[in-house]
């Protein structure tokens, strides 16, 4: 069997949080000046490692494995979300990485290949996972033009021009070429944690639906206009939030979630009563008859809300993004895995968060393994995984594989 080296895995890693260290965590957004740096250096360590490895015209990386026997694709990306964890991302790529490197090392298993991808812009700096849409062929050239980094204002195409990246051809997945495709990640919650596991293997990615909630009320003066008067679209989208908190319990799904990620209020003045309220609202379940149930309810919360009310009230839904299923052959591989090297230490659970995996999976089988995040917390500085299980994690995650390009 192929053995990682822990103290490779670990000192890639902490390289790699050096490009835009922030606190203990990394501030490194898609084409930034630390994430092209980091780029460039993963690109040479693929190199190192005997893989042919490029840059393409989204600054996607790829390394090809010269082995002549059967291939995997694995990877994940490196950018990170604003002022966040140092592994979200990181991590799958190292391990990828590894994989490719303890294969090639071992004697049984030098003539099994690993290709390594690292996928561009999977934090949505830019777009929606741009990288690994454009390698299964979803990105046109225009949506490439049309691309803009919102924080800073500037385009991809011009980002892109800065490392001299702009206008090289893109990397098209040949499925013809891989067996699978297998991610690594953090888990970004505490379900390991809580229940003193090591390893998850992922079942499902979720699908993300994602509404516009709009009230019109009549803007008027806060001080003035009788409570009986008012058409407050502020107070009425509140009433319909707190609406939709109370009865979704009861027809959701175990691990279903919701979120009200923004409020917006017009014109959002202390003392003017808000003429127009706005909420971005967000679904997240691995189960399609649990998203078209609690659609169905939110469609009829929100016609209650402009029958009964004093407000006009609407509902668009923005997308709608379908689960995406795990590999059930990968998954046994990876669970056999864990087995071998953590007894009863392992799990099958679904994905809560989008991966580059749910867009892989459309062109290959696919796999997703977690491992614990301390605390349950990621997209924070203080994102962290022991060392212990990181070594571990590695190594379950380069078994699999082996199984797998052996099978």
């Amino acid at each position: 069997m192929a053995d990682i080296r822990p103290e490779r895995v670990l000192s890639d890693l902490r390289t790699l949080a050096q490009f835009g260290a922030y606190k203990s965590g990394v501030h490194r957004p898609t084409l930034s000046e630390p994430d092209i740096a980091a780029r460039r250096w993963f690109a040479g360590r693929l190199c190192a490692a005997g893989l042919d490895a490029s840059i393409d015209g989204i600054a996607n990386i790829l390394g090809k494995s010269p082995a002549p026997g059967r291939k995997v694709l694995a990877g994940s990306h490196l950018e990170s979300q604003n002022y966040a964890g140092w592994l979200d991302g990181p991590l799958g790529c190292v391990y990828a990485l590894e994989a490719a490197r303890a294969i090639a090392e071992d004697h049984a298993t030098r003539h099994l290949g690993v290709d390594v991808a690292v996928f561009c812009d999977e934090e949505a700096h830019f777009g929606s996972f741009l990288g690994s849409r454009s390698f299964i062929g979803l990105v046109e050239e225009s949506a490439i033009d049309g691309a803009v980094n919102p924080a800073t204002g500037m385009s991809m195409r011009e980002a892109l021009k800065v490392p001299g990246w702009s206008g090289r051809p893109r990397f098209m997945i040949d499925p013809t070429r891989y067996a699978a495709f297998f991610e690594a990640h953090i888990e970004q919650g505490d379900a390991l944690e809580s229940l003193g596991l090591k390893i998850g293997v992922v079942t499902a990615i979720v699908a993300i639906w994602q509404y516009r909630l709009t009230v019109t009320g009549e803007q008027n003066h806060a001080g003035t206009t009788s409570m009986a008067r008012r058409r407050d679209a502020g107070r009425e989208l509140v009433r319909l939030l707190a609406a939709i908190d109370a009865r979704f319990p009861a027809i959701c799904g175990p691990r279903t979630v919701w979120t009200t990620g923004r409020i917006d209020l017009d014109p959002g003045a202390k003392s003017i009563i808000p003429g127009r309220a706005e909420a971005l609202f967000q679904l997240r379940d691995a189960d399609p008859a649990v998203l078209d149930r609690l659609d169905r309810e939110l469609n009829a919360l929100v016609e209650r809300a402009h029958a009964q009310g004093v407000c006009q009230l609407a509902l668009e839904r923005i997308s709608a993004s379908t689960p995406a299923l795990m590999d059930e052959r990968l998954q046994a591989a990876l669970a056999h895995a864990a087995e071998a090297r953590a007894p009863g230490k392992h799990t099958r659970l679904p994905s809560g968060a989008g991966h580059d995996a749910q867009w892989l999976a459309r062109k290959l089988p696919a796999a997703m393994m977690f491992v614990p995040s301390i605390g349950g917390i990621s997209h924070h500085w203080t994102e962290n995984t022991s060392d212990a299980d990181i070594a571990l994690g590695a190594q379950v995650f380069t078994d699999a594989i082996v199984d797998v390009l052996q099978g």
